[in-house]
């Protein structure tokens, strides 16, 4: 007998492949680099025997990435409302639309009615202003710490900032609050203990060296038992502005989280500037928030370091969609009863009860982002073999969740209703995974 021809010497070169109309289609959306990545790649395949030549484009279309970035939508089953690791607070869909329309070019520094240059970010500081009418002067800049940072920078570079010390605080990641303040040029005065301090340390601390006091919400742990502090009406009695870094971004006070404090009590008990995250309780986009005294935020305004930490027009397009638009998810999900959250869960394993062991389960949520850590948020879960966590990790559309006393928990509290379907597709395609038998 002949020999049987090689298929592999049928390979279709490179340049015909990228040729291909739906290839073509696929450049204009993700770019030609990752189109020719794909197709280089569908190639070796071929030359190695794995695919036939004929099957070259169909692989290399199979893959293609969805988009030309590398983040993935993940649903955030973890039971965090707030997880800082999926990117913290999801936006609304007001707020995805204001982004999509900020992507062009846009009108954020120009007043279209007169052609000449105007307030940048002019709708979202009055957004943020609307919701915090006792501030009198509002200003953004690019997240929390810069917040903070700006206020340090601008009032007391040289001189000396008072705090508690059982407010020195670690905000994530390594970053601790004295660090980032003495980092921009300042003195920290230590007052009080770890636990307990009283408004006569403040007072004997304060001299013609103060800039401000510093009182810091120690948003992300609770110190309980033997304890003291100095509120804010207390503090303002001082002969220093008072500046108060809130944290988590709550503009006005909400039900279930009495204990949080928030920027319109904290003004209208005399706080001189409040500090606080766009992207956590507020539930937009990553920012930091400045409110409080009119004279003080202009300053802030106008001092140059604040031009370091410039939010860009899709922040501001985010932020006033979020104060203006319907409740953002993160609020949303502070809001939900565990038994709408209960029967979501009963339906999602009705769905699935064919292809894996699951039951429906009252589980308890957190608020996360660095907010109210001692706030249990009663909530409802989809329980399944831990085996599956990978598998769901890693699928199609990830999702999320926590494994708890030897149990995949699926919390629902996070999760919008429209993607339970999306979460039981998930599961049945995981549970098909584990399943497959091992070739």
């Amino acid at each position: 007998m002949g020999r049987q021809p090689d298929g592999r010497r049928s390979t279709p070169r490179t340049d015909h492949v990228l040729a291909d109309p739906r290839l073509q289609a696929a450049a204009r959306q993700l770019g030609i680099n990752l189109v020719k990545q794909a197709a280089v790649a569908a190639l070796a395949r071929c030359r190695n025997a794995e695919i036939a030549p004929g099957d070259v484009v169909d692989a290399a279309l199979g893959a293609l990435p969805p988009a030309a970035s590398t983040l993935r939508s993940v649903i955030n089953a973890s039971g965090v409302v707030v997880h800082t690791n999926l990117g913290r607070a999801p936006l609304s869909d007001a707020a995805v639309t204001a982004l999509s329309i900020a992507a062009g070019a846009t009108d954020v520094e120009l007043s279209l009615e007169s052609g000449l240059r105007d307030r940048r970010g002019r709708g979202a500081l009055a957004a943020v202003a609307g919701a915090v009418p006792s501030a009198g002067g509002v200003h953004v800049v690019n997240n929390g710490a810069a917040a903070l940072a700006l206020v340090t920078r601008a009032l007391a570079a040289g001189r000396t900032i008072v705090v508690a010390r059982g407010e020195m605080v670690e905000i994530g990641d390594g970053f601790r609050i004295p660090e980032l303040v003495e980092s921009m040029g300042a003195t920290l005065r230590e007052v009080g203990t770890t636990n307990r301090v009283r408004l006569e340390d403040y007072a004997a601390a304060v001299d013609d060296d103060t800039a401000f006091v510093l009182k810091v919400h120690p948003s992300n742990f609770v110190i309980s038992g033997f304890t003291s502090s100095v509120t804010v009406p207390e503090l303002a009695t001082l002969s220093v502005p008072l500046v108060f870094d809130i944290g988590s971004g709550l503009l006005s006070r909400h039900p279930r989280l009495p204990n949080e404090p928030n920027a319109a009590d904290a003004l209208r008990e005399g706080a001189s500037l409040v500090t606080a995250s766009g992207d956590k309780l507020l539930g937009g986009p990553q920012c930091g928030l400045l409110l409080g005294d009119a004279d003080l935020v202009e300053s802030l305004r106008r001092h140059p370091f604040a031009r370091a930490l410039r939010v860009d027009k899709l922040t501001l397009a985010a932020l006033e969609a979020t104060l203006t638009g319907p409740p953002p998810p993160v609020v949303t999900a502070l809001a939900v009863s565990q038994t709408s959250l209960r029967a979501r869960a009963a339906r999602i394993v009705a769905a699935v009860a064919d292809v894996v062991s699951a039951s429906a389960v009252d589980s308890s949520a957190a608020v996360g982002g660095g907010g109210a850590p001692a706030v249990v948020l009663p909530s409802a879960s989809v329980a399944l073999p831990p085996s599956l966590a990978q598998a769901l990790r890693t699928g199609a559309r990830p999702v999320v969740g926590h494994v708890e006393r030897g149990l995949l928990l699926l919390d629902l509290i996070a999760v919008a209703p429209e993607d339970d379907s999306v979460v039981v597709e998930a599961v049945r395609s995981a549970a098909s995974v584990r399943d497959r038998p091992c070739m």
